[in-house]
């Protein structure tokens, strides 16, 4: 089973105040939500996370997750990309990378995407779409990619490994929007409850 790397770590600074991982959907916080998805595949998760203490600690309590502290999380997303992958790497055919905001994705999007993979193909990079086949979330990438990924800096998440591997991806398309929708500011957060008749 291919772990998967769930990217917690980041400041969530355009909430003005508010975490958006702790926002609450259907009664709640995204980042359990999004946590008990992943889990729900039986696959081994990994969750990066500020230091403690830290609110978001408090989200998980009682899942069956790995929680990996990001001291350092503010020099940017690859940081908490190289700590969630190097915890996850030992023995891994390949790891999924899925993003923490993205509260449109189900358990059976995330099944969708592993269930795509095939490690003894050319293909490197799996990588889901929206359903127009705009490139999102989530990513799954071969473990030879890892030591690249591991070699990152900065903000930019996988995004270099991607595009120096575009010619062996593999497109998997979920529905509507789901692989694309994230909520970064408390406007984009209205928008979407308002959309879904929540309140």
């Amino acid at each position: 089973m291919i772990p998967i790397v769930i990217l917690a770590a980041g400041a969530s600074s355009r909430m003005r105040g508010r975490d958006k991982l702790l926002e609450l959907v259907d009664g709640v916080a995204l980042l359990r939500r999004q946590v008990e998805h992943a889990l729900n595949t039986g696959a081994k998760v990994f969750v990066t996370l500020p230091e403690e203490p830290h609110p978001r600690y408090d989200a998980l309590a009682g899942l069956d997750v790995m929680k990996v502290p990001v001291p350092d999380a503010a020099d940017g997303m690859n940081t908490s990309l190289n700590a969630g992958i190097a915890a996850a790497k030992p023995n891994a055919e390949a790891v999924m990378v899925l993003l923490a905001d993205m509260p449109d994705i189900t358990t059976d999007d995330i099944k969708t995407v592993m269930q795509a993979v095939d490690t003894t193909s050319e293909t490197l990079i799996w990588r889901a779409t929206t359903a127009k086949g705009d490139a999102g979330h989530p990513i799954v990438f071969h473990n030879s990619l890892l030591p690249d990924l591991l070699a990152l800096s900065g903000d930019g998440g996988g995004a270099a490994v991607v595009k120096q591997n575009k010619d062996r991806t593999k497109l998997v398309a979920l529905p509507d929007a789901h692989a694309r929708t994230d909520l970064d500011t408390p406007e984009a957060w209205s928008a979407w409850r308002a959309a879904r008749d929540v309140t």
